[in-house]
């Protein structure tokens, strides 16, 4: 069961008790607090008030205390994101980030047009950091016929994947990050690029509403870990390999997965695993897991690009 529940939240073992620990204590005050209100207010079981108030408590009431307790547990995200989830259900809350029908079809019409006016499937590439992945990715398709690396994105001026597109002659884009989350997410300038897939490769930022609803299932992503382990937001790099050592797992490996709303969360593509050896450090796994990227991603997405032809 606890496993079950680990795949559908997409948490940890450490998160799973936390949550668990959210609802009982959330339980255990709601009917606390309902029964100490009814009795203050003097009302009996056979009352028609007595129910209607202890469902309206246990119903609303329920929902503040879970967003309160989960608070010191450090888990309001998580409860957070399912209440926003009742609040749009109810029409109490706009989707975030959300674009009018108009504009998406507008959008969407532009980026279908962009790919019929040439044979090449272009792709960007999101990165942060020197770019070791972004290199494999460029050197897989330098002489492909129908798919090109046509735009590297980064946000940090000084990452090294921007020497890497310097080098390969590939036009670089440094992004600010005002303009990224409360503007157009470089709408304009991706669709310029006629860019068809977005590939994160060590890109750090969340990505924004708007380039999800331009790009459904066209934005993928890497992640050092068998999700939905060791996924979320601060689980990056070294820090993965280190929580897999800490937490003493025989296998670790790399998921591949399309990008949604939230940190390493949405449907996996492929899994790869790779053993955990007893005299493994952060560096020496990492090296095995860097492995598995630089020979399966590549691939991945020449066959996305290929069954989407």
């Amino acid at each position: 069961m606890f496993e079950r529940l680990q795949k559908k939240w997409k948490v940890g073992s450490t998160q799973l008790f936390l949550i668990l620990c959210v609802f009982a204590i959330t339980g255990t005050a709601t009917a606390f607090l309902t029964k100490q209100i009814t009795t203050w207010l003097h009302l009996e079981t056979s009352s028609v008030w007595y129910w209607v108030l202890k469902i309206i408590v246990l119903i609303f009431g329920y929902q503040v205390l879970i967003l309160l307790v989960s608070i010191p547990f450090a888990q309001f995200p998580f409860f957070w994101k399912y209440e926003k989830k009742i609040l749009r259900r109810f029409g109490l809350m706009k989707r975030e980030g959300a674009m009018s029908n108009r504009q998406l079809a507008i959008g969407n019409g532009q980026w279908a047009m962009g790919n019929k006016q040439g044979a090449n499937k272009h792709i960007a590439i999101f990165a942060s950091g020197a770019g070791s992945n972004a290199q494999k990715i460029i050197d897989y398709f330098k002489n492909h016929t129908s798919i090109k690396v046509e735009l590297i994105v980064s946000n940090n001026p000084n990452a090294g994947v921007l020497k890497i597109a310097a080098k390969e002659n590939i036009p670089y884009l440094i992004i600010d990050k005002e303009k990224f989350f409360r503007g157009n997410g470089y709408a304009d300038e991706l669709k310029e690029k006629k860019i068809y897939l977005i590939v994160l490769a060590g890109f750090l930022w969340k990505i924004p509403n708007v380039l999800i609803q331009m790009y459904p299932r066209r934005i993928i992503n890497i992640h050092p870990a068998l999700l939905p382990r060791y996924g979320g937001k601060g689980f990056y790099g070294q820090y993965v390999h280190e929580s897999v050592l800490d937490s003493q797992d025989n296998e670790s490996g790399i998921t591949i997965h399309y990008v949604d709303e939230h940190y390493d969360h949405g449907d996996i593509i492929l899994q790869v695993k790779c053993p955990v050896l007893k005299t493994d450090t952060p560096e020496s796994l990492a090296a095995r897991i860097h492995e598995l990227e630089y020979s399966f991603y590549p691939k991945t997405i020449e066959k996305l690009l290929i069954d989407n032809s």
